[in-house]
């Protein structure tokens, strides 16, 4: 590629995640389970397991970052960290290892930055689109057609609803039924804020849990975005994946293809806010995307140009 690379680091509750990318073309894409979350919600506090695991991927990172020339980097903290009063405990040794201060990112911005990378590969004229990223402490959404119209960061994400509701394996129906109790107080908060996301022409998912039980729908015994990206999952589908994994015991669930072993546990809570989503705002399919917060990051140091070693507004 003779275009400038850029990369970005994306250190979410469940995954730290890095692209280096020229805006068009990928170079590397990983993911790791790091878990940065655990704990945040009951505790309000960053684990120190959890920074461990967290800056040894980084580590490895920082290794890849050095064989290849980045015209720029940006590293994204997001709701880990907000909720976090110990985030500095991370993002001292973070920036030594990278050299770049990370951001810690409002959910305005997140939603944004996922909005411009989930729909950069889509057509301009088939919006509105309502982009809803479900991460592991927190979900957003943005709505709009070629710029971002309304957005809503709401506090709901697979590990912070499967730590705060889903204590029997497999879930009681009563602990479900709170669970999404709690996705339907969110969703309706979002629609009174934003009432033009229920009118958007396509709902479009992004991050792990979304990826993954397109994933299990589709039966990858190894997973290839390829057959990922923009494939459209049904609301039946959804349905059927939520209700085996929900019955499923742990020792079970994790041998469902499509579903990786570090995600097998706070999955059904994933699947309880995909779900809620689809039958509050009365979506009949989901456009899956590949493309993510991470290729915002990336696209952002695109337009800005070489130099772009840690930009954005993000209260650091």
């Amino acid at each position: 590629m003779n275009s400038p690379l850029y990369a970005a680091i994306d250190c979410g509750t469940n995954s730290t995640r890095l692209l280096i990318s020229d805006g068009t073309n990928t170079l590397t894409r990983r993911m790791r389970i790091t878990r940065l979350g655990q704990g945040v919600d009951a505790t309000g506090r960053l684990a120190p397991e959890a920074i461990g695991r967290t800056l040894e991927v980084l580590t490895e990172y920082a290794g890849l970052l050095a064989s290849h020339e980045v015209a720029g980097l940006r590293v994204a903290a997001t709701s880990a960290a907000r909720d976090a009063a110990n985030s500095g405990d991370f993002f001292g040794p973070a920036r030594e290892l990278l050299g770049v201060e990370p951001e810690l990112l409002s959910g305005t911005e997140e939603a944004e930055l996922s909005f411009l990378g989930a729909t950069s590969g889509l057509p301009a004229d088939g919006g509105p689109y309502l982009v809803v990223d479900i991460g592991g402490g927190s979900t957003e959404f943005a709505v709009g057609a070629g710029s971002v119209a309304g957005s809503r960061s709401t506090q709901m994400g697979c590990v912070r609803l499967s730590e705060k509701y889903l204590h029997h394996d497999p879930p009681l129906p009563e602990e479900l039924s709170n669970c999404l109790a709690e996705v339907e107080f969110h969703v309706d908060e979002v629609r009174r804020a934003m009432p033009m996301a229920a009118s958007a022409s396509r709902l479009v998912g992004l991050a792990g849990t979304v990826t993954t039980v397109a994933a299990v729908e589709i039966g990858l015994a190894e997973y290839d975005p390829e057959a990922i990206h923009h494939f459209v999952l049904t609301k039946p589908a959804a349905e059927d994946v939520f209700r085996t994994l929900a019955t499923e015991a742990l020792a079970d669930r994790v041998h469902n293809p499509g579903l990786e072993e570090q995600r097998a546990d706070v999955i059904v809570g994933g699947c309880c806010v995909l779900v809620g989503i689809m039958r509050h705002l009365g979506f009949d399919e989901c456009l899956v995307s590949e493309a993510d917060i991470l290729d915002g990051l990336v696209l952002s140091q695109v337009a800005s140009g070489p130099g772009t070693a840690s930009s954005g507004s993000g209260d650091r």
